[in-house]
């Protein structure tokens, strides 16, 4: 059986790593330490553990102050306020003074589930991605999430983390070794290149193995940073099969898709399909009703890529 994990759980589990071997880590939180697992760290090590309450904006300007006095920070809320409410303090307070925070939100996308649209977020990773000098990755299973986590401390000046509430099929192990900056490569393929991140890496995988029942070999890219975007490895691989599916749980103005089409537009134009949320605001329901209502089922990425493929003939 697959294990299942969510990759919150692998900031949770990373930080408490983190706290014993490295005595200037500090984490921050908003008053849900339980949902986004930081509660270990605190229990560990409540010296270096803040609850900063429900004020994003306070603990953004918090978790600055520390950092410039030497500590690496980790903060934890929910994405759509660690983004959305604390933009100002993320931008500029932490981000154009450089300095050494990792913005951790978990609940990101949809699939917060029945929490509905004022707990989602589909814009968070546009508002991050937008920001000049933020690195940004985005995990797409327990594993990359821990080793992301722990990689960050590692890698002077502010990084985003987007990670999320459910717990989800693993794609890596223990042994899995993350490469900041670095697309992975999952899947060989030929026909068409799939680039996915999150949640959508997995959908990706399973998407592929069904069109390749069909003939169509697709080649899977996990995308878990989007900040610098690798644009050696996806152009290498556009440039073989001219054909380009996204898939991301978020909207498709400003994440993703919005990278790879920037990237392609100006060095490689080519047909392009977008699986992802359109344009709209999350609602409340299951998981697996959510994803199929915002078309990011495993069906929907092999109808894009079907779609895309006709549109390159």
């Amino acid at each position: 059986m697959v294990e299942k994990k969510a990759t919150r759980e692998g900031y949770g589990d990373a930080l408490l790593e983190l706290g014993k071997e490295c005595s200037n880590v500090v984490v921050l939180d908003a008053d849900l330490a339980k949902s986004t697992q930081s509660y270990k760290f605190k229990e560990a090590f409540p010296g270096r553990f803040f609850d900063c309450g429900v004020a994003e904006q306070s603990m953004m300007g918090t978790a600055a102050g520390l950092a410039a006095s030497g500590m690496i920070c980790y903060t934890g809320s929910f994405a759509i306020f660690a983004t959305g409410r604390a933009f100002e303090q993320v931008r500029n307070t932490i981000v154009y003074s450089n300095l050494n925070v990792k913005i951790c939100p978990t609940h990101a996308g949809i699939t917060v589930g029945e929490d509905g649209a004022s707990h989602q977020t589909v814009e968070d990773l546009a508002l991050m991605r937008v920001i000049p000098n933020l690195k940004v990755i985005i995990p797409a299973d327990y594993y990359e999430a821990k080793a992301a986590v722990k990689a960050a401390a590692t890698i002077d000046g502010p990084i985003f983390i987007r990670l999320g509430r459910p717990k989800i099929s693993t794609i890596f192990d223990e042994n899995y070794k993350f490469e900041f900056g670095k697309v992975l490569k999952l899947r060989e393929g030929k026909d068409v290149t799939i680039c996915a991140t999150g949640i959508m890496v997995g959908t990706s995988l399973e998407a592929a193995k069904e069109l390749a029942k069909k003939g169509i070999e697709a080649e899977v890219l996990n995308i878990h940073t989007l900040k610098p975007l690798d644009e050696k490895t996806v152009l290498e691989s556009v440039k073989k099969t001219r054909a380009v599916v996204t898939a991301e749980e978020h909207s498709i103005i400003g994440g993703l898709g919005g990278a790879i089409s920037e990237l392609l537009g100006k060095k490689m134009p080519l047909p392009i399909e977008m699986v992802g949320i359109k344009d709209k605001f999350g609602t409340s329901g299951s998981i697996p009703e959510l994803l199929d209502y915002f078309g990011l089922s495993k069906q929907d990425v092999v109808t894009a890529t079907k779609s895309v493929l006709v549109r390159r003939s």
